[in-house]
C-alpha cells in the first residue's frame, strides 16, 4: 500500500460524500516527516469547510485524525497551504465533493502550482481536465498567479457547477499518436535559453523514437506580474487519434542542466506511449474515485497499474459499494491492464 496523503485524499472527499464519519491513523507513519503537512491539513480543511463538518485532532505533524461530515453547500472558499504544497492536490480532494454540492463552487485554491511530487498545475489543465471531462462535468479555471518550490505563494481559481450524476467513461481504444506539444517555461530571474533548451532537448529524444510527428513545444517566459520567485520546467503531451492523452514533465533543480530537464519529461513521456495503454501512470489513479462514483460501466486501458492506483481502487471498495476488476491485456509486445469499475451511480440529492 502506498501510506502517504493520497489514502487521506480518497477517504476524505468519499466520506464527504457519502456521510461516513472517519477515523484515519497512521498517518503517513513511514515518512521521514510522519503526519499530516500543510497541504494535508488544508486539503481536509477545504473539505471541512465545504460541508460544514467537524474535524478532530487535525494539525501538522499530527498521525491521526476524525472527520464527521455534513451537508456539501457549495459557495465560495480559500484554501492556502501557506507553502509550496500543491494546489492540484487541494483539487483533487476537493473537486469529488463540489461536483454534489448544493449550488455552484468557487475554490480560490493558493500554495505551489508547480510543485514536486504532485502533478504540474499544466498537468492538469492538459491532460487531468480534458479526460475527467468525459464523467459529464464542467471544470472551469484560471491560472491566476503561479508558485514554485520553495516560496510557493501561486494561486488558482476554480469554478464548478453540480452535476445529477457521473456518467461512465470508456478508455479502451488507444488508436495512433496524432500530435505531440507542450510548454517549457521559466520564472523569475531564471534565463529564456533555460526554456528554450529543455525544449529542444525535449524535441531531439522524442525525434529518435517517433520520426515524423511534428513536435511543438513553447518556450515561454512567464510574466512577472503572473509568478513569484524562480521556476522552470517542461510538460509534453502527447494526443491520439481516438482522444487519448499522455504527458512527460519536469522540473528545473539546482545542479541539473535545462537539457537534462528536457530529456527526463520526454523519457517519461516516451514510456508512457510504450506501454499501450490509453492513460497515462498520473492519470490512471486519479480517475477511480469517478469511475466508482459514475452509473454503469467504467473501462480504462492503462499500463503497468502503479502503487497509487492498487491503493485508490483497494480504498474506494472500501468506502463505496463499487466492484473493480483487472484483467491484464493479451496483446503482444505491450505491458497493460483494462480496469474495470461498476460504478455505484451515485446521485446527487440538491439536484
Amino acid at each position: 500500500m502506498e501510506g502517504g496523503g493520497q489514502i487521506l485524499r480518497i477517504c476524505t472527499a468519499l466520506g464527504c460524500l457519502l456521510g461516513k464519519r472517519l477515523h484515519v491513523h497512521q498517518i503517513r507513519a513511514g515518512r521521514s516527516t510522519p503526519g499530516l503537512r500543510p497541504q494535508h491539513l488544508s486539503g481536509l480543511e477545504t473539505v471541512r469547510d465545504l460541508c460544514g463538518g467537524k474535524l478532530v485532532k487535525a494539525e501538522i505533524g499530527s498521525t491521526e485524525i476524525e472527520f464527521t461530515p455534513g451537508k456539501i453547500k457549495g459557495g465560495t472558499l480559500t484554501a492556502d497551504t501557506k507553502t509550496a504544497g500543491s494546489v492540484c492536490l487541494l483539487l483533487q480532494v476537493s473537486l469529488p465533493c463540489v461536483l454534489f454540492a448544493e449550488s455552484p463552487s468557487e475554490l480560490i485554491l493558493k500554495g505551489g502550482t508547480n510543485a514536486e511530487m504532485a502533478p504540474q498545475i499544466d498537468y492538469t489543465t492538459m491532460v487531468f481536465k480534458p479526460i475527467a471531462e468525459r464523467f459529464n462535468f464542467k471544470l472551469d479555471y484560471d491560472i491566476k498567479r503561479r508558485g514554485y518550490y520553495p516560496r510557493g505563494g501561486g494561486e488558482i481559481q476554480v469554478k464548478v457547477s453540480p452535476v445529477k450524476h457521473l456518467n461512465p467513461i470508456n478508455l479502451v481504444d488507444r488508436g495512433s499518436v496524432t500530435k505531440i506539444y507542450g510548454r517549457s517555461f521559466v520564472a523569475g530571474v531564471l534565463p529564456y535559453r533555460m526554456a528554450k533548451d529543455m525544449a529542444s532537448a525535449a524535441v531531439r529524444c522524442i525525434r529518435r523514437e517517433l520520426r515524423d510527428l511534428y513536435i511543438n513545444i513553447q518556450a515561454v517566459q512567464e510574466p512577472k506580474e503572473r509568478a513569484v520567485a524562480n521556476g522552470s520546467g517542461i510538460i509534453i503531451v502527447a494526443e491520439t487519434s481516438t482522444g487519448c492523452i499522455f504527458a512527460g514533465s519536469a522540473l528545473g533543480k539546482k545542479g541539473v542542466t535545462s537539457d537534462q530537464v528536457g530529456v527526463e519529461a520526454a523519457e517519461i513521456l516516451l514510456r508512457n506511449l510504450r506501454h499501450g495503454g490509453c492513460v497515462d501512470e498520473y492519470l490512471q489513479d486519479q480517475l477511480i474515485i469517478f469511475m466508482a462514483l459514475a452509473d454503469g460501466i467504467s473501462q480504462i486501458k492503462t499500463g503497468p497499474l502503479t502503487l497509487h492506483t492498487q491503493t485508490a481502487i483497494h480504498f474506494v471498495e472500501q468506502l463505496s459499494k463499487a466492484k473493480f476488476t483487472v484483467k491484464k491485456c493479451e496483446e503482444v509486445n505491450t505491458d497493460c491492464n483494462i480496469i474495470e469499475c461498476q460504478g455505484i451511480g451515485f446521485r446527487n440529492m440538491n439536484q
